[in-house]
């Protein structure tokens, strides 16, 4: 149970920075839309530096001291733990394999969430369509869990397909400006944009059952012992910390795009960044002079930083219905800043659209409280 000041720490964290980081994120994919790579790498990297000095420890293992109890029996000692100089990794809860397959997901449907702005996807396409995750929950649930679900969810879902189509086809006209491109192609980019959304939201519905499985198979067990293991950690830090740390090797395979990239936004025009001065050297400035755009990378993965371990915090101490409600309404206030911040991009369509998805959804969530209910009491 989360204590008032928690609540304020988690919802500072994923308000702050989940919607500081999709301003941030618009700003540098409609400069360089095919920068999703190298976002998603930093993003990786920073979290991963982040997490990195919480997988150390300087003890051993804790061992059990037996001590004789009379000639047929012994009894165990409390348990000592020995410093070592060199440091080593903390005992994992969940084994590396499950790791693994959550990461080739995970690393998967981030590329692709990031690489469909190469495909002029509007971010206020691409927020309401991700919402749209319950849909794909659902199949796969009933097709793999044998999950019953409530009238009120199938409704809800018929309701949040709806919302996409419409927010999907509000953006899907050519624009007057961009009259001298032909129609066709603009439609042809712009269905292989959302082919790409699409694909990473049935990717994220595979990761949701692994997880879901992860946890009851390893975590679940693990959380009852955690307390009384003084060299453990937090099971949100172990997870987050792997779930980025172990898919940074695979960008080598887009080294190229990232290099090419990174010499792409280093001829951006340059912004001098004013150090204060203090004493005789007040009168003058002084400060590097980086590109901006590399200010803009920075607030990015600082934010989604941020944003990650506000989420994960939430995570694994709240119920999933209560994280998907929190994260229902950042989307929602998500959508409302970038039209707020850059304007000339919602519509009537879009507007309908959108309410659609985000009102399904709240009502699939409150379906599963009902349906919990219902089995509680058969």
């Amino acid at each position: 149970m989360l204590s008032l000041s928690d609540w304020i720490t988690a919802l500072s964290l994923v308000f702050g920075g989940c919607c500081s980081n999709a301003i941030t994120l618009e700003h540098i994919t409609a400069r360089y839309p095919n920068a999703g790579v190298l976002i998603t790498f930093f993003q990786f990297l920073v979290v991963s530096l982040y997490g990195l000095p919480k997988q150390f420890t300087f003890n051993d293992p804790p061992e059990s001291k037996h001590a004789a109890n009379g000639p047929n029996g012994t009894v165990s000692a409390p348990t000592t733990l020995r410093r070592r100089w060199i440091p080593r990794l903390k005992n994992r809860k969940v084994p590396l394999l499950p790791y693994f397959i959550q990461v080739a997901l995970f690393f998967v449907l981030s590329t692709l969430n990031n690489a469909a702005f190469a495909y002029h996807i509007p971010m206020t396409v691409h927020i309401v369509f991700r919402s749209g995750g319950m849909i794909i929950n659902m199949i796969l649930g009933w097709m793999f869990t044998k999950k019953r679900y409530t009238v009120r969810q199938v409704v809800s879902v018929v309701v949040v397909t709806a919302g996409i189509i419409t927010t999907t086809l509000s953006a899907s006209k050519p624009k007057s400006h961009t009259a001298e491109v032909p129609g066709t192609s603009n439609t042809s980019l712009y269905a292989t944009g959302i082919s790409i959304l699409g694909l990473a939201l049935v990717l994220s519905g595979f990761l949701g059952l692994i997880q879901d499985w992860v946890y009851a198979r390893y975590i679940a067990s693990a959380e009852a012992e955690a307390a009384s293991d003084p060299t453990g950690q937090s099971l949100w830090q172990e997870h987050m910390f792997y779930l980025h740390s172990l898919a940074l090797p695979l960008f080598y395979l887009s080294k190229d795009n990232i290099s090419m990239e990174l010499t792409r936004m280093s001829s951006s025009p340059p912004v001098f960044l004013s150090l204060p001065q203090s004493g005789p050297l007040a009168p003058y400035e002084a400060g590097p002079i980086v590109p901006s755009i590399f200010v803009y990378l920075l607030l990015n993965t600082c934010t989604q930083l941020v944003c990650v371990v506000g989420v994960n915090r939430l995570t694994g101490r709240v119920s999933s219905l209560t994280v998907n409600l929190i994260l229902t309404v950042r989307k929602a206030i998500s959508l409302l800043l970038s039209v707020a911040v850059y304007g000339g991009q919602g519509n009537t369509e879009m507007w309908v659209g959108a309410g659609l998805v985000f009102i399904g959804t709240i009502g699939y969530s409150t379906g599963i409280k009902s349906n919990d209910q219902k089995e509680k009491k058969d």
